[in-house]
């Protein structure tokens, strides 16, 4: 975006749908940021959600795209899982994996209808904990990280998170807009990296870095109108935020897809693990296997042999 000299840049060239990296070398930063838009909808779409339900599962399914984006290798998977068992909403699970994202809200109808039309989180969730699961393909390795959902938005609980399990700082800012023709939800996640360490899963680094503290007050500056607003490409909310750093490193991010990956195919694999008795007893009259997938809101009738 800008190298030695100083410039604006010159067409859009992101939309809905796909994340945006970015790299701030002389400040040892990185940052990824997105704007859902027709994949969001899809995915609310399959279930009846209302508003509350909605703003809650938008905000998960940007962080899960801001964190899916952070890992390297193919077939890798980032999960994001919020639960309680006490507030309204007992489950909320959302899934990265090569571009593909889905998400999932399981909630109690009748107490959300008590709250009014904007609960709190801890109102929604209670006394909960939030999970975020690294399971990387290439080395096998799993790494998760669990901490209270504590704070006013999903989003600072995700900070938490960095700062307790990675010790990484980190700066997360959400944004959801909701109008009867849709829901656009936006996103930025900015990271310090020491000696410019771009790309590395795991980092233990100095948590008041001078360099840190600089590109954590302009990253949290960000407006929510900024992220939510189609009219304004992600180069441009980055310029806004940076244009004064002498070199500010782009590249696309992945394109982002409604990812279910419910199949007949899959069910059937899943289910011939199971021991000969406990596929009879789930059967029905007709011999059949019936499976809800919660994503996708659809149902599944496996034969089995």
């Amino acid at each position: 975006m800008k190298d030695e000299g100083v410039s604006e840049p010159a067409q859009p060239s992101t939309g809905f749908d796909r994340v945006m990296h970015f790299t701030l070398p002389d400040r040892n930063a990185r940052g990824r940021i997105v704007r859902l838009g027709p994949v969001l909808d899809t995915i609310l779409s399959a279930h009846a959600y209302p508003a509350p339900i909605r703003h809650v599962l938008a905000e998960a399914l940007a962080i899960t795209a801001l964190l899916g984006a952070l890992l390297k290798d193919q077939d890798s998977q980032l999960t994001l899982q919020a639960q309680t068992q006490e507030g309204v909403i007992d489950l909320l699970v959302c899934d990265y994996r090569n571009g593909e994202v889905r998400g999932h809200i399981r909630y109690d109808r009748a107490r959300l209808d008590e709250l009014g039309p904007s609960p709190s989180l801890f109102a929604l969730f209670g006394a909960g904990y939030l999970a975020i699961t690294f399971d990387l393909a290439t080395s096998g390795q799993r790494y998760q990280g669990v901490v209270p959902l504590e704070g006013t938005s999903l989003a600072e609980a995700c900070e938490s998170y960095f700062f307790q399990s990675e010790q990484v700082p980190t700066v997360i800012r959400v944004a959801v807009h909701s109008t009867p023709s849709g829901c656009v939800a936006g996103g930025m996640l900015l990271q310090h990296l020491p000696e410019g360490e771009e790309g590395r899963e795991r980092l233990h680094v100095q948590l008041d870095h001078p360099e840190w503290e600089h590109v954590a007050i302009l990253g949290g500056s960000v407006k929510a109108d900024e992220l939510v607003d189609p009219a304004l490409d992600l180069e441009s909310v980055v310029w806004r935020l940076f244009h004064e750093e002498r070199e500010i490193r782009v590249e696309p991010g992945q394109t982002l897809t409604r990812g279910c990956r419910c199949t007949i195919e899959h069910y059937r694999d899943v289910l011939s693990r199971f021991a000969a008795a406990e596929q009879e007893d789930m059967k029905d009259d007709d011999g059949l296997i019936m499976v809800d997938c919660a994503f996708c809101s659809k149902a599944f009738a496996i034969d089995l042999p």
